[in-house]
């Protein structure tokens, strides 16, 4: 592109100048040419005019008084009536140019003679003016021609290399701009795609990490049901432990459609009225064998058949993430507790621990931030899950730990639909 730009740019201007310059040649040697012969014709008249007033006054008409300044280089013959003719300078060779020829009051002619190489030597300094001005010309449009090439390529080439970029996954945007309206809109549209590829790889890696950290405790505790059933041979207690599969099976199922849901548009929620008590039973079933391998103990208590709003799934995540924590992370016995606050129903988790670090503080609820080898994700993830369905999670106390889930206990009201106007007919 660069070639192709420097290429036209210096076609137009030796096109420009070859029209111009031969014509302006054209017209400098005719000017020249017919300005030495009206140098001529002037020299001649002044000869003739200086031998008539010589004549006039008998005055005697020789060489040294004809000569002047206006005869340098130049030739001349006056030829009077009964004398012989008298020369001025020196006979030119070649080809001259030469006067017409003037009669004198008393007959006499003048004739001068000037060589044709004075106007060539004149026409050869003009074209010597007129090629260094072309050459200037040339040398100025090339490099005019190529500060352009690359104003106009260089962008081309970041724009490429920045479309690269992008589809090798790197969705940083430049924000750079170039001076050129059709180039900016170009980099505006790239930089608005980057933007938006960006915050799709996030939602895609922050579904991905949600996934693998939110799926592995309903699997873990399947497997921990399938291992029972492996380890008897009562077939009472194989019904038992594979209706408790079942069960977590469909929690799996529920958490797998959520994420998808939440992927989608995380502002859709299923949220209905439910007893927690049969969610934190759900629970307590499900942890006790994780805990009792432990030699710990999870129990419950508080405010019994409490009726709260929200997804039952994702209120049975957010407990599995905290009672997960305090297994990893804590210590003694951990409960559940509800109580009632206001309108909210207010779930805490608790143990014996020795609590949240006093660096992390509010900051155990953001992305990849962990006491101990851990994802870091789960609070942040349950967090998440409390928000979307209008409630929220907290951290109570830091020592012993205590984490609250408050959940409204009524449904909010819903906008009344707007009355239709009656028509007039």
């Amino acid at each position: 592109m660069r070639r192709r730009l420097i290429q036209s740019t210096l076609a137009v201007v030796l096109v420009v100048i070859a029209v111009f310059g031969v014509s302006l040649v054209i017209v400098e040697t005719r000017t020249i040419s017919n300005t030495a012969q009206e140098r001529v014709d002037s020299e001649a008249l002044r000869l003739a005019s200086v031998v008539d007033s010589r004549l006039l006054s008998a005055g005697e008409v020789s060489p040294k008084i004809l000569q002047g300044p206006g005869m340098q280089d130049r030739y001349a013959v006056v030829r009077i009536p009964g004398r012989p003719p008298i020369e001025v300078g020196t006979k030119p060779e070649g080809d001259v140019i030469r006067s017409k020829v003037y009669r004198g009051e008393e007959g006499e002619t003048v004739v001068v003679e000037e060589p044709r190489s004075t106007v060539t030597r004149e026409v050869g300094r003009t074209l010597l003016i007129i090629g260094l001005v072309a050459l200037l010309a040339v040398v100025a449009a090339v490099l005019l021609a190529i500060r352009q090439a690359n104003r106009l390529a260089s962008p081309l080439t970041d724009l490429a290399e920045t479309a690269e970029r992008l589809g090798s996954g790197d969705p940083r945007p430049r924000h750079k701009r170039y001076g050129v309206p059709e180039l900016d809109r170009v980099a505006d549209v790239l930089d608005s795609s980057a933007e938006r590829i960006a915050r799709m790889l996030t939602a895609e890696r922050r579904l991905a990490a949600d996934a693998s950290h939110q799926l592995r405790t309903p699997l873990t505790a399947l497997s921990m049901r399938l291992e029972e059933i492996t380890l008897t041979d009562e077939l009472e207690t194989v019904k038992e432990e594979a209706n408790v599969a079942l069960t977590q099976v469909e929690r799996l199922t529920d958490v797998v459609e959520r994420l998808l849901t939440n992927s989608r548009d995380p502002r859709t929620g299923s949220a209905v009225t439910f007893d927690l008590d049969e969610v934190i039973q759900q629970q307590l079933a499900e942890w006790r064998p994780a805990y009792r391998s432990a030699g710990r103990a999870i129990v419950s208590s508080g405010k019994r058949h409490l009726q709260a709003v929200g997804t039952p799934g994702a209120v049975a995540q957010v407990l599995a993430a905290l009672i997960e924590n305090s297994l990893m992370h804590g210590g003694g016995t951990v409960a559940l507790r509800t109580r009632v606050t206001g309108n909210q129903a207010v779930i805490e988790v608790t143990d014996e621990g020795p609590g949240v670090p006093s660096e992390l503080g509010a900051r155990i609820f953001e992305r990849t931030i962990s006491g101990r080898n851990s994802t870091g994700i789960g609070l942040a993830v349950a967090r998440d899950l409390a928000e979307a369905d209008g409630g929220r999670l907290e951290m109570l106390q830091a020592s012993p730990p205590v984490f609250g889930l408050f959940l409204s206990r009524s449904q909010p009201a819903k906008k009344p639909a707007p009355e239709e106007e009656p028509t007039v007919r």
